[in-house]
């Protein structure tokens, strides 16, 4: 599977329900998979690292360009960090089964998004670069939102590649790129003379012969009393880790200053942290593979949970198996109305398709939710039962606390089923109103749903046979009544429907 590592900076490192609110609209995009968040007060930015699907994450990254300008107003905005957009920066980095060029694709796709759907001017950079200039990001950023304000405006080299000559009032502009993985790494000097880490970072950088592959400024930490050199290893292979701390290190003395520490912004590839092992404690014939965590795992998230439930453990058991089968209806159905939506053939009813997508969005990931919720549940039923019963008073709380779990073990797969059920009405839109080339998925969306449904109320049914509460057990059987009739027969008039259209 094509899967691209995407790392939007967003200008805003103090507010972190703000942040949060960012990083929501990342991870409600099916496909997504949030690895890290990071903010920085005295920068006042934060980096979120999250990998994903090609279009997932060009579909994140937008959502959260969008949100970012709603949130963040770049007037009052104060950092550390040059800035020139609420969503200052996003690169794609190819990860897995995808090229260069490929990403270069994205980064133009979503730039030209961002410019048409957010009135927001979008420069391209790296290997997205339409011009050599504008390969260094820190050229594009030149003058910061301030200075880019009026010179987007009248000098022609600050065109940008996508939307007006003229940043947003409050979001300013945004740089979309492509790059190779970068490493954020900033050693902290035992004092507060800003002028030494400045010199120090012109000495470290490329641009002025320092490392060939690395990118420095000083920075002040106000609220710790320190200086930082702020580095981005660009390609740790030629300019690694340990040699850029080393570099920063030497310098130092030479003013009297020590080094006090360092940090890592964000994710780090194991490979260069094997690099300053191997240097610091001077290997001998030191092999990847004699790292342990790189024995162990499985290279396919499906093939770890399949071999997880093969085992003879009661979780995951049932319950997880039927809603990994909801997240595929549903997934199913996101898949069925991308594809209508990319055809012009279907027009019309886009606005049904893109209702549909951003439904099945929430389905998705409710349903991956309800297969952790679900082991959980019925953990909580085991741990019950293992409760001290010698007095009368330990059986009674271990009585009570078994049809608390009960009902929460209840609770979970009836929620699976409610979702099975809400996929009624997606199935029909998509049945008579989608793409005709995908009418086979939508009946496997059908029968997944079904699947979903059948073997949650398994589970409904197995809980409710032991709890006591006659009132809740009632509840439970009544909405079942209440979903089954309408949901079997709209199902199989789907089913029926899909085959006799394809003959």
């Amino acid at each position: 599977m094509k899967l691209v590592e995407c790392v939007p900076n967003f200008s805003e490192g103090r507010r972190e329900e703000v942040v949060n609110q960012i990083v929501a609209e990342i991870t409600k995009v099916p496909g997504v998979k949030l690895l890290d968040k990071e903010m920085d007060p005295d920068h006042n930015r934060s980096v979120i690292t999250f990998v994903a699907p090609p279009e997932a994450a060009v579909e994140a990254a937008f959502n959260a360009t969008k949100k970012a300008a709603e949130l963040i107003d770049l007037n009052k905005h104060r950092g550390a960090h040059p800035r020139i957009g609420a969503t200052d920066v996003i690169p794609f980095v190819p990860l897995r089964d995808i090229t260069v060029e490929e990403c270069v694709e994205l980064a133009n796709k979503l730039a030209k998004r961002i410019a048409d759907e957010l009135n927001i001017p979008v420069y391209l950079y790296e290997e997205a670069a339409t011009r050599p200039e504008r390969k260094d990001l820190a050229w594009i950023r030149k003058g910061e939102f301030e200075g880019l304000r009026e010179a987007i405006k009248t000098d022609p080299l600050r065109k940008p590649d996508y939307g007006p000559s003229e940043v947003h009032p409050t979001a300013g502009a945004t740089v979309v790129g492509v790059r190779k993985f970068l490493i954020a790494y900033n050693v902290n000097l035992g004092t507060n003379d800003l002028s030494i880490a400045k010199k120090i970072a012109r000495r470290v950088r490329a641009k002025h012969g320092g490392l060939s592959a690395v990118k420095a400024l000083g920075f002040e930490l106000k609220n710790r009393g320190i200086v930082q050199v702020s580095m981005n290893l660009v390609d740790f292979e030629k300019s690694p880790v340990y040699l850029a701390f080393e570099l920063v290190r030497i310098l130092a003395e030479r003013y009297g200053v020590p080094v006090i520490g360092s940090e890592v912004v964000g994710l780090i590839p194991q490979k260069a942290l094997t690099q300053v092992a191997d240097f610091y404690l001077r290997l001998e014939n030191f092999k990847e593979d004699q790292i342990l965590e790189n024995k162990l795992g499985y290279d396919n998230p499906v093939e770890e949970f399949v071999t997880e439930l093969s085992l003879a453990t009661p979780t995951p058991g049932g319950g997880a198996a039927s809603a990994l089968s909801l997240a595929l209806s549903y997934a199913l159905l996101s898949m069925v109305a991308g594809l209508t939506l990319k055809s012009k053939k279907y027009k019309d009813y886009h606005v049904s398709m893109k209702k549909i997508q951003e439904k099945a969005y929430v389905g998705i990931k409710k349903a991956l939710t309800l297969m952790k919720e679900d082991s959980e549940a019925f953990n909580e039923v085991m741990a019950a039962f293992k409760l001290p019963k010698g007095t009368s008073e330990e059986k009674e709380k271990r009585t009570e606390a078994i049809q608390n779990a009960l009902k929460k073990a209840t609770d979970v797969p009836l929620v699976t089923m409610e979702r099975a059920y809400e996929t009624i009405d997606l199935l029909r839109e998509l049945f008579v109103h989608g793409n005709k080339n995908a009418i086979s998925d939508v009946g496997v969306a059908a029968l997944q749903a079904r699947s979903a449904y059948d073997g949650a109320k398994m589970n409904v049914l197995i809980n409710i046979s032991s709890i006591k509460d006659a009132n809740f057990v009632s509840q439970v059987k009544s909405k079942l009544e209440r979903m089954d009739k309408d949901f079997y027969t709209s199902i199989d008039e789907i089913v029926k429907g899909v085959i006799e259209s394809m003959g």
